[in-house]
């Protein structure tokens, strides 16, 4: 698939405000509660701050008349350490429910990502999805929880200290709220381009996420050809657009923390002046001014607050915007939980039938089709095999079974039934699957075996190891079952990774088995001993085998050639030379027959 193609995420594409707030308190509901004891314990710090310029007043005041100090200084002091002691402990509530929030979020989309339909894996960028797990849910930990707090406290705290000092002296308020809105029209400017900053940042760093991705996934290519410094030079460029654009947004940041402070000295210079000569015309006390300055100063703070809440929703937006986009995302029903239990009898393992009725695929719209009116029937037990030349389609037969991808016209029948009438989970617990490269995961090698067969016991893990010859292999690694295979199986060979696969498909006890290829890293040896087992197998079992060494696929009870995505001929080994000219082509060309043999 070409991946290429993937979709990159834009401004113009983002979530409008209301559905961005919609799905932030949707992240934030389960802990409502806990956000409201922060923004209580953060209005409890806040007041003790809004109180502080009046007990100046008062201290003022009673300097002027010559009164007593200690009862007011002992009230501001109280009044410190409460306040302090509340802002403190409702910083740790809110930074704790952040990251309760914060793991929701990573829980909810990971939980999506593995559900995803194959086609939309294709589509996109593995690396990009994995930092929408990781980075784009970073961001979330700001905005969802002090953000919220910090527009309230700072809203709330704005208002009161407002309706403070409109009571102090109404003229020296309004020469303070016109400087504010002059210079607060052109930071409000500023707010969406620290959003667009914010998100193109993270669409870089989603881009080096898959340059890493891409590069590890390839690591001994990559060596090899010694390209370590090209690709090096691929990720860095991800990296210096993320830091690019980060900078950018700081510097969007830093210009909208200018204007805050701007605005309040700019203020703080008109109070003074037109306050000054208020005080000299005995309007005011001198009290009076000095508790309104106080409270200029004390407005930064909730300015502040508000400012930075704007900002981290701007950047929490455009992180809300790329994890829902999972969200649209098509992705597979939940599978329905199944406790781990013991294999099945062989009652319950009865092999199953599979139909393919006129069966048409294709990738997605405009792209050639993979199948053409494909058709054949396989009863029950026995083997099966799939040839022809690369792109047949013959792997599509097996990806279109398991339901990675929808069929696009016709039906596929297992056991009589329409496979889109099967419940997913059930379907393929039928199913064994081998595939074409016998993926093998990080972990120990008992992991890997029991991987679609989690209640397999001790006996049931021996018993197929001795069937897959890799009973060997346990005896020579140092521990045993529970050795570590390394990161895609770098620890075993290509034809051990291949009987991991095939052990692991047979543990499972299938009742439908596909082996892809299964055997096309195996030595001779080893080749003709796994024929033997999935012979034996096919004796109790449906497997359908897609093969290009005709060697493994002769003894079938059916062969299937494929061509350009059709079906051209079924029939045995002996059959397919005399009457169809493919396969004895190819049969000719792996020995199998005579060279001058070319069929009927």
């Amino acid at each position: 698939m070409n991946t290429a193609s993937a979709p990159e995420t834009t401004g113009a594409e983002s979530l409008l405000v209301r559905e961005t707030l919609k799905a932030l308190y949707g992240y934030v509901r389960p802990h409502r509660w806990t956000v409201v004891l922060g923004l209580l314990l953060a209005l409890v710090g806040a007041a003790g701050g809004l109180l502080q310029p009046l007990a100046t007043k008062a201290l003022v005041d009673r300097l002027s008349s010559g009164g007593t100090l200690a009862t007011v200084l002992l009230a501001l002091t109280v009044l410190v350490l409460l306040s302090t002691v509340a802002e403190a402990f409702g910083a740790y509530v809110l930074e704790r429910t952040a990251e309760s929030v914060v793991l929701a979020a990573r829980r909810s989309l990971i939980g999506r990502l593995l559900r995803l339909r194959l086609a939309e894996v294709d589509r996109m960028q593995p690396g990009d999805l994995m930092s929408r797990v990781t980075s784009d849910t970073t961001l979330l930990r700001a905005v969802s929880t002090q953000a919220v707090v910090n527009a309230a406290t700072g809203a709330l705290t704005l208002i009161a200290a407002v309706v403070v000092m409109a009571f102090l002296d109404a003229v020296l308020l309004g020469v303070a709220l016109v400087v504010v809105a002059v210079v607060g029209a052109g930071a409000a400017c500023v707010m969406p381009k620290i959003g667009q900053a914010a998100e193109r940042s993270q669409a870089a760093v989603g881009e080096m996420s898959t340059g890493l991705e891409r590069v590890f996934g390839a690591f001994r290519t990559v060596k090899a050809s010694g390209a370590e410094e090209r690709e090096t030079a691929r990720v860095e460029a991800s990296a210096r657009r993320a830091w690019r654009h980060g900078v950018r947004g700081a510097k969007w940041e830093a210009l909208l923390g200018t204007a805050d402070n701007l605005a309040v000295e700019l203020a703080f210079l008109a109070v003074l002046a037109v306050g000054g000569a208020r005080v000299a015309s005995g309007d005011i006390p001198v009290s009076t001014l000095i508790a309104f300055l106080l409270y200029l100063f004390y407005l930064m703070e909730p300015v502040y607050k508000l400012v930075e809440a704007a900002s981290a929703y701007q950047e929490g937006a455009a992180a809300i915007s790329r994890i829902k986009e999972v969200d649209r995302l098509a992705a597979e029903p939940p599978a329905t939980p199944q406790p781990a239990r013991a294999q099945p009898s062989a009652a319950v393992r009865r092999p199953a039938s599979v139909r393919f009725e006129k069966v048409s695929f294709r990738y997605g719209p405009g792209l050639p089709p993979i199948h053409r009116q494909v058709d054949f029937d396989v009863p029950g037990a026995g083997m099966t095999a799939f040839v022809g030349p690369s792109g047949a389609g013959k792997s599509t037969v097996f990806s279109l079974i398991e339901r990675f991808y929808e069929a696009s016209g016709g039906r596929i029948l297992v056991d009589g039934k329409d496979i889109r009438q099967w419940p997913l989970s059930e379907l393929r617990s039928a199913v064994g699957y081998v595939e074409q490269d016998a993926p093998v995961l990080a972990g120990t090698l008992r992991e890997n075996l029991v991987f679609s067969a989690p209640g397999a016991t001790d006996d049931d893990i021996r018993a197929v190891l001795a069937r897959t010859r890799l009973d060997t292999l346990v005896e020579r690694l140092p521990h045993g079952l529970d050795t570590l295979v390394g990161h895609r199986g770098s620890k075993l060979s290509g034809g051990e990774r291949q009987r991991v696969a095939i052990a692991r498909a047979l543990l499972r006890r299938p009742r439908l088995l596909l082996l892809d290829e299964a055997t096309s890293q195996l030595d001779a040896v080893n080749e003709l001993a796994l024929r033997d087992v999935i012979a034996e197998t096919a004796r109790e079992t449906t497997v359908l085998v897609v093969a290009h060494r005709l060697s493994t696929v002769t003894e079938a009870e059916r062969i299937v050639v494929m061509d350009a995505g059709t079906v051209r001929a079924i029939g045995t080994h002996e059959e397919l030379v005399d009457r169809d000219k493919l396969y004895a082509r190819l049969a000719a060309t792996q020995l199998l027959i005579p060279a001058g043999h070319s069929g009927g």
